[in-house]
């Protein structure tokens, strides 16, 4: 068999049919039309004697035979792209697209505040940024969809080289009616669990936050009844009213248009609760130098503010509440 009949298009079209397991999703995902994917899926079949996929008039299944052709399709694209990155690497560092996955409890905040040093610094540089729960980055970081990865450690799954950047400090947010705003510091005790308003389930913030709670306050709180799908959402939740929650130090600093209606508490204890933000990437990534670049403008930038510990950096007044 000559492998000149293969490509990779043709290979990434069968994965992507894989991934959606419908072959209308999978051509939006490689922009393409349906009938050009479908015609080389099922000419890259031919060529290979494997039925890859089983067609139904409703649904897409991946055969046997095509499950270990897909296996070794998602490794020939792994080593195709770290050519690519190795290439990349030998030439202006940052100097092409880089595809940064962050968590979106994060996102909104860090990104304003990174995204002029890093052009600045890297002005050829074409940052992709990706924002997304944990579990869905790390699934993408491992099938090299991404280069790397802004996240809350440590991260469960897969073997990732961690490379750590700033600790931000939990804040309680409350309505500016509640009793606890008028506190200057409270502390976990004083935080009633039943009204807790807790991200929905597939984001850190919400484990780590059921965590600063013992067991039985946890099951008091009903298995975080009230749930939000993203912070901002929780932020208005506790702006009516609803209730209240944990927000990350960057968020408080970032996000003030609700400022009017949501007060800040820090907490008195001997550790502040808060989360270790790293920097995740592949260990056989072929660009780790401008992984730690990009760690280096984003510490510095975080650095600036003068209220995040950042790793590598002296210590950092605290933020203030109000």
């Amino acid at each position: 068999m000559n492998l000149a009949g293969l490509s990779f298009r043709d290979i990434e079209y069968l994965v992507a049919v894989a991934d959606h397991l419908h072959f209308g999703k999978a051509a939006t995902a490689c922009a393409v039309s349906q009938p050009t994917l479908s015609a080389q899926v099922r000419k890259l079949e031919d060529y290979l004697g494997i039925q890859v996929f089983e067609r139904a008039s409703r649904s897409v299944m991946v055969t046997d035979r095509g499950a270990e052709v897909l296996a070794q399709c998602r490794a020939v694209l792994a080593e195709g792209r770290r050519l690519l990155e190795m290439a990349q690497s030998r030439t202006e560092p940052l100097g092409g697209q880089f595809r940064l996955g962050v968590i979106s409890t994060l996102a909104p905040y860090v990104a304003p505040i990174i995204l002029t040093p890093l052009r600045e610094r890297f002005p050829k540089l074409r940052l992709h940024l990706v924002d997304g729960t944990a579990g869905g980055l790390v699934r993408a970081l491992e099938a090299g969809e991404l280069d790397a990865m802004l996240a809350s450690s440590p991260v469960r799954g897969i073997e990732l080289s961690e490379l750590p950047v700033f600790h931000e400090s939990f804040v309680l947010a409350v309505p500016r009616d509640h009793r606890l705003a008028v506190i200057e510091r409270v502390t976990l005790e004083d935080v009633p669990p039943g009204e807790l308003i807790l991200l929905s389930d597939g984001h850190c913030l919400r484990e780590q936050t059921v965590a600063l709670f013992p067991a039985g306050a946890r099951a008091a709180g009903g298995g975080g009844a009230m749930q939000a799908t993203s912070l901002e959402t929780l932020r208005q939740m506790i702006g009516a009213g609803i209730g209240l929650s944990f927000l990350p130090q960057l968020a408080v600093q970032v996000g003030t248009l609700l400022d009017d209606m949501v007060a800040y508490r820090l907490i008195r204890a001997p550790t502040l609760p808060g989360r270790d933000i790293s920097l995740f990437h592949r260990p056989s990534f072929g660009r780790i130098r401008e992984v730690r670049l990009l760690r280096d403008v984003i510490r510095d930038a975080l650095a600036g503010l003068g209220t995040i510990r950042v790793h590598g950096h002296p210590g950092t007044r605290s933020l203030g509440a109000g």
